[in-house]
């Protein structure tokens, strides 16, 4: 049995996403997003559940900068989950004055706590999870937090299926140490981490070598490299796999033109979704001019 890492503690969205993506191996809740992946890269655990972006608040920062620092770790598989919210309370409350959650959670149900429980003051907590525990320990009024959450405390709910956008979703990354690779799929998904010269037009050309061989960019968020004000990392999402021509291809430019370049996962796409490819930019297009050339480097063709 494999122990999986996930950003706790439990009864958070994290927890779902982590049943989702390995369903019967040991969960281990860690308190924050850099612990869930530093145990795994202490060797605690095998492999680590973390998000990574969200349809409403955008990136998870936490993710990002966790994966782009210290040893190298790589998603092998992602998951979407669908995110509405319940509202619990300690049984018997009447009076509601504190609402606590993660920030993520508090901005995507801002305009419910306006409209439902007027004049109760927002509070971030570290986790959905960790609101709940602050509820049951009496330090707030109610808690904003995954479904989940109530088969873990004994507190009451005042609502369900709470969300500002219906159909908000977070998409959850499955991340271990690099070795084997998924095979690639056709709806795949491939990840990297860019540090580019600080120069004008910089950003536009790593983004013009996907371009060029028909990639579709899927995300694209800027760190800074807390270096040196204005240095900034790229965090770089785009159809295919880095076992395709094209992707590899495309890789080795980046490589090039970047100071520093890391991988961070070629894994299925949760959506599923087929990647489409221009003409003249397809696997076989790539390999068929790769042999042109060898042919002519040999004297077999012009």
């Amino acid at each position: 049995m494999s122990r999986i890492a996930y950003f706790g503690p439990q009864g958070t969205f994290t927890e779902q996403a982590a049943r989702r993506l390995a369903p019967g191996e040991e969960l281990l809740p860690a308190e924050t997003i850099p612990a869930a992946l530093a145990a795994v890269r202490a060797g605690e655990a095998d492999a680590a559940c973390v998000p990574i972006e969200n349809s409403v608040e955008g990136a998870v920062t936490a993710t990002l900068d966790s994966l782009s620092d210290a040893e190298p770790l790589v998603a092998v598989a992602e998951v979407l989950l669908p995110v509405h919210f319940s509202v619990l309370t300690r049984p018997g409350t009447t009076e509601i004055r504190t609402v606590a959650s993660h920030p993520h959670a508090l901005a995507q149900v801002r305009h419910w706590v306006e409209a439902n429980l007027p004049g109760a003051h927002p509070v971030a907590t570290s986790s959905t999870a960790a609101a709940a525990v602050a509820v049951d320990a009496g330090e707030f009024d109610a808690a904003v937090t995954a479904p989940v959450a109530v088969e873990h405390y004994p507190l009451a709910v005042l609502a369900t299926e709470v969300a500002d956008v219906r159909d908000a979703k977070t998409r959850f990354l499955l991340v271990r140490p690099p070795g084997e690779l998924p095979s690639p799929t056709g709806a795949d998904r491939t990840s990297i981490v860019a540090a580019a010269t600080n120069r004008t037009g910089a950003l536009a050309e790593l983004l013009t070598e996907l371009a060029v061989r028909g990639i579709n960019l899927t995300k694209l968020d800027a760190r800074p490299t807390r270096n040196n004000f204005g240095e900034y990392r790229f965090f770089i999402d785009f159809e295919g796999h880095v076992t395709e021509p094209r992707i590899g291809d495309a890789l080795a430019a980046l490589r090039r033109r970047c100071r520093n370049v890391r991988f961070l996962g070629s894994h299925p796409r949760a959506d599923g979704g087929a990647t489409e490819v221009e003409p003249g930019a397809a696997n076989e297009d790539f390999t068929d001019a790769i042999d042109w050339v060898e042919s002519v480097r040999k004297g077999a063709q012009a």
